[in-house]
């Protein structure tokens, strides 16, 4: 277990296996950025040959490892890159810290000297070091996951009350985060819709402290009360689906936040069966829900005091001879009909009847997190997630929590022939379950999910691109399950908490 504490000090005095300090551009050149000025100071003229000669530019994430010859008290020092001077926000700070960790070996202490002027970017820096370093070795022979024991962040804050209170927000942030990393990297065979229930339970009991209340409904409980949705993608696997509720109602709280997550433990795509080769990483299609999960229980340990309902339908979406058909009418919790045209779009199915549970409570703001659509990072590519919804002030106030938390969000809209395709395409129910179209298949999947949150205000993010990182790691964020918009969603609770 790696410890995380801050200092006032010196870099380049710092007695640490390991020194980390940013570089930044400038019209100058290169140069220290705030924080490592003393270790350029201990290399003197030499500092800025040294960067040219192994060929360092500053580019952002850039990492090098350099031995320092005794020229400052630590052995090692690793330089990163910050970009352009001036636009060393938070977010560059954080994205700096997890390269830095990474390029960490063989250390018991290492003293990060990133620019740390104020609480954001202090909590900014531990947040990175400690997402930045995740690593998932459950089913690793051998695998060693030990960090560094000692972190030292090193900053002018660091006897403030503020800056302590930073450091425990990006511990509970972090951890969060990295709990819904975990879910969503454990292969879908140990992860069916009931283990992942039996999961949720465990780790309510496991954070006493966090005052939470959590049920689950199963698959006689669900067939019983109507959910049609959950049960009709569910009913085509040997693994019954499941349905959590988590509630958070503290003393004090004038604000009530719901949160629905998709969780589809995996997704074969059912009859409308999916290439083989798209199934591979379908094990993170319940990346919503671990994400709403993990959020809530942060949410709580905070202490934040805003009331929250969470709502988590869980299914595995599977071939069989009892599976939904291309064709066939569910009737979703509250009543409302669907004509399901493609069995591959079956979150929103599992969603529509979370909303409208999850409403029942009457939220001030309702929000949904999902892997849904293909199309989503089509357009937006595989690190933004696309919000829309039927408020633009909550819209934009949730992109400004996702850019104070390092998450990038951008609206798309819900253009005025969506809706009318839902509601009126189909010739035998209420509701058109699939864009008849090749286009618009975002657009399409939000005007649907539209149809189930009545006036409440409302918010669709669909991180169907950064809920998993196929590639290798970047910045603060792991490959495999990234746990995208766990910290978005408890800045969004902390400013609805005032």
């Amino acid at each position: 277990m790696t410890s995380y504490t801050l200092r006032k000090g010196a870099a380049e005095k710092t007695k640490a296996d390991v020194v980390v300090i940013g570089v930044v551009r400038t019209p100058k050149g290169l140069r220290a950025a705030p924080g490592g000025e003393g270790v350029a100071s201990a290399y003197g003229r030499k500092f800025a040959p040294l960067l040219s000669t192994i060929g360092f530019t500053a580019k952002t994430g850039e990492v090098a490892k350099v031995p320092t010859g005794g020229r400052i008290t630590s052995p090692m020092l690793i330089l990163v890159g910050l970009g352009e001077d001036g636009a060393v926000d938070a977010t560059a700070v954080r994205r700096a810290a997890g390269a830095a960790v990474r390029a960490v070996s063989n250390a018991a202490s290492v003293a990060v000297a990133l620019p740390a002027a104020d609480e954001q970017h202090v909590r900014a820096v531990v947040e990175g070091t400690m997402l930045g370093g995740y690593a998932f070795t459950a089913y690793k022979s051998g695998a060693d996951p030990q960090g560094p024991a000692d972190v030292v962040v090193l900053t002018d804050t660091a006897r403030t009350k503020g800056a302590k209170a930073a450091v425990e927000t990006a511990r509970i942030v972090s951890e969060a985060t990295a709990l819904a990393r975990d879910w969503v990297n454990t292969p879908p065979g140990d992860f069916t819709p009931e283990i992942f229930a039996d999961a949720v339970v465990a780790e309510h009991k496991f954070r006493k402290a966090a005052k939470v209340k959590v049920s689950v409904l199963d698959d006689q409980q669900l067939r019983d009360g109507g959910f049609g949705g959950v049960v009709g993608v569910g009913q085509g696997s040997a693994n019954p689906p499941r349905l959590v509720q988590l509630s958070y109602s503290p003393k004090g709280a004038t604000r009530h936040l719901a949160l629905v997550g998709k969780g589809i433990t995996f997704d074969s795509g059912g009859l409308s069966i999916k290439p083989g080769s798209a199934m591979t990483t379908m094990k993170c299609d319940m990346a919503g829900a671990a994400a709403v999960v993990a959020a809530t229980f942060a949410i709580a340990e905070l202490g934040l005091p805003v009331r929250v309902t969470t709502v988590v339908p869980m299914a595995e979406n599977m071939v069989s001879g009892a599976a939904t058909r291309p064709g066939d009418v569910l009737t979703m919790y509250g009543g409302r009909t669907v004509e399901v045209l493609n069995t591959d779009a079956e979150g929103r199915l599992v969603l529509a009847d979370g909303l409208v549970l999850a409403n029942e409570s009457k939220p001030d703001v309702l929000l949904d997190v999902a892997t849904l659509t293909g199309a989503c990072e089509v357009a937006l590519g595989d690190r933004v997630t696309g919000i829309m919804g039927n408020d633009d002030e909550l819209v934009l106030q949730t992109i400004g929590a996702g850019a104070r938390a390092g998450e990038m969000l951008w609206q798309l809209p819900i253009s005025a022939e969506m809706p009318v395709k839902v509601t009126t395409y189909s010739k035998v129910a209420d509701l058109m379950q699939h864009n008849t179209d090749t286009f618009g298949g975002a657009l399409y999947a939000a005007a649907f999910l539209q149809q189930f949150v009545g006036e409440t205000r409302w918010a669709h993010l669909d991180i169907a691109g950064p809920g998993f990182n196929n590639r290798a790691p970047y910045g603060h964020v792991a490959s495999g399950g990234t746990g995208a918009s766990v910290a978005t969603l408890v800045e969004l609770a902390t400013e609805l908490s005032g």
